[in-house]
């Protein structure tokens, strides 16, 4: 029994199928020859179905799997009450982000981005907006996914003819992160919470606010990024000479501060202990951004 991938797109249903039970007048409900729920969908495929009627294939748009567990009955309730143009927009706007990576999205990103849209525009109705920093990182780290997901809510946008927040790119790109790696749900979005922190606190002890656009902040935060996998990993860079670590650290005060206190943060916040080696490398980079802001203010 399945419970973590609760939705899959698969081809058409073949010719017969028959209806089992019918959400609303856009979703109905076949179960195939293996026993699977599979959830058909098309504009008024469902009108005036009833159970064991035979269902035009011709007629169906999109098809899900729902496999057993409490993830399939939320992915019921949720298919039958959100209105049919939203899950045509945000299924449309995945179909064009895998054609845009290469790559099939996984099973649960649909379902994930329809829940989320329609929270969206809720909270829009009632005149809230969900805050989110920008997180400019995420257009470094992974400029694929961030473009595609741009995309997403331009076509999600154009669709509904309702613009979504500027910041709905953060979250879709979230989603796709999450949908594309062998990694618990929230993984991705927790790096990033972890790298933010590093990178807020290098531009307090600096008393700036970093050019994301720079190649010096673009090398920083693949550093961070890939520092932070490697603690996780448990193979952070060791070296038994302190020589060049010593000579930094009495070079840069400042810089070292401010390593000191990522330092701080990455221990409290993973339990583990940086080593002296890739504390170098943070006191290198923080120099190096602090030379920029020197740089960039005398310019």
């Amino acid at each position: 029994m399945t419970t973590d991938r609760s939705v899959a797109r698969t081809p058409a249903p073949a010719p017969g199928a028959v209806v089992h039970k019918v959400l609303n007048n856009n979703v109905v409900i076949s179960i195939d020859s293996s026993g699977q729920e599979r959830v058909l969908m098309g504009r008024g495929l469902g009108f005036q179905l009833q159970p064991t009627d035979t269902i035009d294939p011709a007629r169906v748009e999109k098809t899900f799997i729902l496999e057993q567990g409490s993830d399939a009955d939320h992915a019921r309730q949720l298919l039958a009450s959100v209105p049919y143009p939203i899950i045509e927009a945000v299924t449309s706007a995945v179909d064009e982000a895998e054609r845009t990576l290469g790559r099939s999205l996984g099973r649960r990103l649909p379902l994930a981005v329809i829940d989320h849209v329609q929270y969206v525009l809720e909270r829009m109705q009632q005149g809230i907006r969900i805050p989110t920093t920008a997180m400019p990182e995420l257009r470094v780290l992974h400029p694929q996914e961030f473009a595609a997901a741009e995309q997403m809510a331009r076509s999600i946008s154009a669709a509904l003819q309702n613009e979504l927040p500027e910041e709905e790119a953060v979250f879709l790109t979230m989603h796709l992160l999450n949908a594309t790696r062998d990694e618990p749900n929230g993984t991705a979005a927790l790096l990033f919470r972890r790298v933010q922190h590093v990178v807020t606190t290098v531009e307090s002890g600096l008393g700036v606010r970093l050019d994301p656009a720079s190649p010096d902040y673009a090398r920083f935060i693949l550093h961070v990024q890939f520092l932070l996998q490697r603690l996780v990993a448990q193979s952070m860079l060791r070296g038994s000479d302190t020589s060049f670590f010593e000579f930094a650290k009495l070079s840069y005060p400042r810089s070292y501060a401010i390593a000191a206190d990522v330092k701080s943060y990455v221990s409290a916040a993973t339990g583990s202990d940086l080593t002296d080696e890739e504390l170098l490398y943070v006191i290198v980079h923080v120099e190096r951004l602090a030379n920029q802001v020197v740089d960039g203010s005398t310019a």
